[in-house]
C-alpha cells in the first residue's frame, strides 16, 4: 500500500537585507572619520594640545593637523555621498521629517520598550526615535563641517570667533546624540537586540527583528498590506538570542 507523503508548510526567509553595500560603506566611512574627529576634538578641547594623543603618535601627525585633515575627509565624503547617493539622501530626509499623530504613542511607550521590546507599530522606514536622531545628527554634522571649514579658512577676527563658538557648541550637543545612537544601534539594550546587523555582516538581519523594529517597512518589502493597529508588535525576550 502506498504511503501518503506529508509535506511540512514552507517557512519564509529567516533574514532580510535592510541596507545595501553602498549605504553600509558610506556609513562606515562616516563613523570612522567621526570617531577620529570626536577623539582628537575632545583631546584638544580638554587642553591636551601639547601632549600627543594615542592616535597622533600612531600616525605621527599632530592632533591639530590630524583633526583638520580628517575634517576635510569627512566633508568630502559627505559631498560624494550626496552627489552619488542623492536618491538615498532624499529618502533619508523625506522620511526623517515625516511625522504622524500615531508617532506620539510610539514615543510615549519607547522608554519601556527599550527593555521589553514591545514597541508600538509605526509605518516609517525609520522609527520615530530614529527620525529625531537623524534630524539632530544631520543638522549638527552640517554645523560642525561648515564651522570647521570656516576655522580652517580664516586666520582671525570676528568670523573666526563665531566659527569657533558654533564648532564648540555643536560638539557639546553632538556628543550625547552620537553616544545614544551608538548605544541603541549596537543592540546593547534588549529592545534593539539584533539591530546592529542592519549595517554590518551584509546588512541582513533576522525577519523577527525587523518585525519588532520596522514593521511597516518589512511589510512593504514582503509585499504585504500594512496593518492599521498601533498595538505593541513584539517582545524582545523571545527564546532565541538575537545577537547571534
Amino acid at each position: 500500500m502506498a504511503t501518503e507523503r506529508v509535506t511540512e508548510p514552507s517557512r519564509g526567509p529567516e533574514f532580510i537585507r535592510r541596507n545595501n553595500a553602498g549605504t553600509r560603506w558610506f556609513h562606515a566611512g562616516v563613523y570612522v572619520t567621526v570617531f577620529v574627529l570626536m577623539f582628537t576634538g575632545w583631546w584638544l578641547t580638554l587642553g591636551q594640545e601639547g601632549s600627543p594623543s594615542v592616535l597622533s603618535e600612531l600616525v605621527n601627525v599632530a592632533d591639530t593637523e590630524l583633526h583638520t585633515v580628517i575634517g576635510w575627509v569627512l566633508a568630502g565624503l559627505v559631498l560624494i555621498g550626496v552627489l552619488f547617493g542623492w536618491r538615498a539622501a532624499r529618502t533619508l530626509l523625506a522620511d526623517s521629517v515625516r511625522f504622524r499623530r500615531s508617532d506620539l504613542r510610539w514615543l510615549t511607550s519607547w522608554p519601556a520598550a527599550l527593555f521589553t521590546g514591545r514597541f508600538r507599530r509605526h509605518d516609517g522606514h525609520f522609527d520615530p526615535g530614529q527620525r529625531i536622531a537623524n534630524i539632530l545628527i544631520i543638522v549638527l554634522l552640517f554645523a560642525l563641517i561648515v564651522s570647521g571649514v570656516g576655522l580652517d579658512s580664516v586666520s582671525g577676527g570676528p568670523a573666526f570667533v563665531w566659527f569657533r563658538e558654533i564648532h564648540l557648541w555643536s560638539t557639546y550637543l553632538f556628543t550625547p546624540v552620537i553616544a545614544g545612537h551608538i548605544l541603541i544601534a549596537a543592540g546593547v539594550l534588549p529592545g534593539y537586540r539584533g539591530a546592529w546587523r542592519a549595517m554590518h555582516l551584509g546588512g541582513r538581519l533576522r525577519v523577527r527583528v525587523a518585525q519588532r523594529l520596522w514593521p511597516g517597512w518589512l511589510e512593504r518589502q514582503q509585499g504585504a498590506r500594512p496593518a492599521v493597529s498601533s498595538a505593541p508588535v513584539a517582545d524582545a525576550s523571545g527564546g532565541d538570542d538575537e545577537s547571534r
